[in-house]
């Protein structure tokens, strides 16, 4: 198939080309067209697997199809996904379980099974790799595509090779993804959730401007409801405010955030689409099943997981220098506290000593439902954990470590555990 005039659109179900103005396919009847000016000069593409958790679920068993369905763990924990039929509801991702079995007191709620799901988003990356090297992943269900130049590979421009790959997904794998297609990563990702599920959008630069104006601050990446809130007490609530303000106004009153906001409100954006970008922290975390106060019952956790977090880091060959301790209240404010160390480090040890220090000034008597420990700012792992010559007893813990990896290694990771773990040789406060 080869590139076809800027007048014409083309059949998502069976990928005709269609003539502009059409409302159904003139081959096999569906009226999923797609038409826009740009349809056929616009390389870059945003994918997102639709409802992804809760979409394998109720393909592997199909009594839920009707159903509203929720992915999450348990009364005292968060909703990690849920289906659309949940998501009517009100149902939404990271909304407390609670609040969404008040919402929706017939869902099906199901746990995690993160081995599947990383199983299945391994097959469409993988199907994503046939189309381009150029493949940056977002996370275990979406990625950024540069289709730029693959015209002659696939006989067909971008747009019909994304269609193509959309319902090879579903034929294939058995889920649904939306597409969306732009000239920047910004209003890719804005296009991508404009029709889900089963959608494909596409906003051109001659557009931009107008389709950004009426959309809310939020729209734009890293504007929260804090964030959104300081905008309003300013007077600034939608895109087209920010499109009539100056870039050195902006970072003025916002610094580096006020260059953000000035230039994708104007649809600028020159990110490229980087393969395998590395991720910018490893963390563990774990919500109890009661709140807890105890700073002594919090310890053997957060061993527990500096150990995961640990894991992770050696056997993605990384190092960090910041260690970042969450903590979530019972009320759910959440509280980050990090520290910089002066050499980057892998090891349980330094994590857990470090996070220690950290938690010692929470626990003033405050109930926790979440605890969380992650070390980011990665850096040369070569130059992590050097022996310590102030204390001897940290080099000795680092070699006990190494030893237990090995151990580790050998028999499964439940082999050794270290006196913290069982609730043991607690550090005192002060330790």
């Amino acid at each position: 198939m080869t590139a076809a005039p800027i007048d014409q659109g083309f059949c998502r179900d069976c990928l005709a080309l269609q003539p502009a103005g059409r409302k159904r396919c003139g081959a096999c009847g569906s009226p999923r067209l797609v038409y826009h000016p740009e349809l056929f000069q616009l390389t870059l593409a945003h994918i997102d697997c639709d409802a992804f958790y809760a979409s394998i679920e109720k393909r592997d068993n199909p009594d839920l199809i009707d159903k509203p369905v929720i992915i999450g763990g348990g009364k005292r924990g968060v909703v990690s996904t849920a289906c659309y039929i949940a998501r009517i509801h009100g149902v939404r991702s990271a909304m407390p379980m609670f609040k969404a079995l008040e919402a929706c007191p017939d869902a099906v709620v199901i746990k995690p099974n993160m081995e599947k799901y990383v199983a299945v988003g391994r097959q469409v990356r993988a199907m994503m790799e046939e189309l381009t090297p150029l493949v940056q992943p977002l996370s275990i269900d979406e990625a950024f595509l540069e289709l730029k130049g693959t015209e002659r590979l696939h006989h067909a421009p971008p747009a019909l090779v994304l269609a193509r790959f959309a319902r090879r997904v579903e034929q294939e794998i058995g889920i649904t993804v939306s597409v969306g297609l732009s000239y920047c990563k910004f209003l890719a990702k804005v296009a991508s959730d404009l029709q889900k599920p089963r959608g494909f959008s596409v906003l051109g630069e001659a557009e931009a401007l107008s389709f950004l104006a009426p959309r809310p601050v939020t729209t734009i990446w890293g504007v929260g409801k804090a964030f959104a809130a300081t905008l309003e007490r300013d007077g600034i609530r939608t895109i087209g405010q920010l499109q009539t303000m100056e870039e050195t106004d902006l970072m003025r009153r916002y610094g580096s955030m006020g260059q953000r906001l000035a230039r994708l409100a104007r649809g600028v954006d020159d990110r490229e689409v980087h393969p395998n970008d590395p991720a910018k922290s490893i963390s563990a975390e774990t919500t109890f099943s009661d709140d807890i106060a105890r700073f002594d019952d919090l310890v053997p956790v957060l061993r527990k997981l500096s150990e995961k977090v640990a894991w992770r880091l050696k056997k993605s060959d990384l190092a960090g220098h910041t260690v970042v301790l969450k903590l979530k209240t019972a009320d759910f404010k959440l509280r980050t506290r990090n520290r910089r160390l002066e050499d980057p480090t892998r090891l349980a040890d330094r994590i857990f000593r470090t996070g220690l220090q950290l938690l010692e000034k929470e626990t003033d008597g405050t109930a926790f439902r979440l605890i969380g420990i992650g070390v980011s700012d990665f850096a040369d792992p070569a130059l992590a954990d050097p022996p310590d010559l102030v204390d001897a007893n940290a080099t000795r813990r680092a070699k006990a470590e190494a030893a237990m990896d090995a151990l580790r290694q050998k028999f499964g990771k439940p082999a050794v555990e270290t006196g913290f773990t069982f609730g043991a040789n607690k550090p005192g406060r002060q330790g």
